[in-house]
């Protein structure tokens, strides 16, 4: 497995069109802002000219923020390859912060974050809705049965400096 940057105009264009398929458009809207992939920086996932796995990110002030990760096989270290390749991105624009949002109902990923050293920050009550006035495509019952309504804002800090 290879993991290639999103910049070049190829993949990019096919990141499109599988995000797409994955979100119903391009658009990823969360409470920290809307924002459209084809704009975003990110990296993929391929074997055998594959995409196994998408994640976007924005480079904030204080850190990085992961908008969108997605691993299209479970179970194979996909999704935990794309989010190291994030954390050495933080590491080498000297940021150590790393947040990423969740909704409520996103149970396997909250674990999959929770295992890799990630912390709950604060729960957005309510704020899909919000999401959903501009993103109406964001389907009210997730396929488990569980509503999605809420936020949840995890962190992990990346960059720890010791000082003696």
């Amino acid at each position: 497995m290879e993991i290639i940057n999103i910049v070049e105009p190829h993949q990019r264009n096919r990141v499109i069109k599988l995000f797409s398929e994955l979100w119903g458009s391009t658009k990823m809207v969360t409470s920290s802002g809307c924002y459209d992939i084809k704009n975003l920086n990110g990296f993929v996932a391929i074997q055998s000219h594959k995409i196994l796995g998408i994640v976007t990110y924005v480079s904030r002030k204080n850190g990085i923020e992961i908008i969108s990760l997605d691993s299209l096989i479970e179970n194979q270290g996909i999704g935990s390859k794309l989010l190291i390749q994030i954390e050495q991105i933080c590491i080498q624009q000297s940021k150590n912060r790393l947040k990423i949002i969740t909704t409520n109902d996103n149970i396997h990923a909250l674990n999959f974050y929770k295992k890799r050293g990630y912390t709950v920050l604060s729960v957005l009550e309510n704020a899909v809705e919000k999401a959903r006035l501009i993103k109406p495509e964001i389907p009210k019952v997730a396929k488990n049965g569980i509503q999605i309504k809420d936020e949840i804002v995890l962190q992990k800090i990346v960059n720890k400096r010791i000082f003696i």
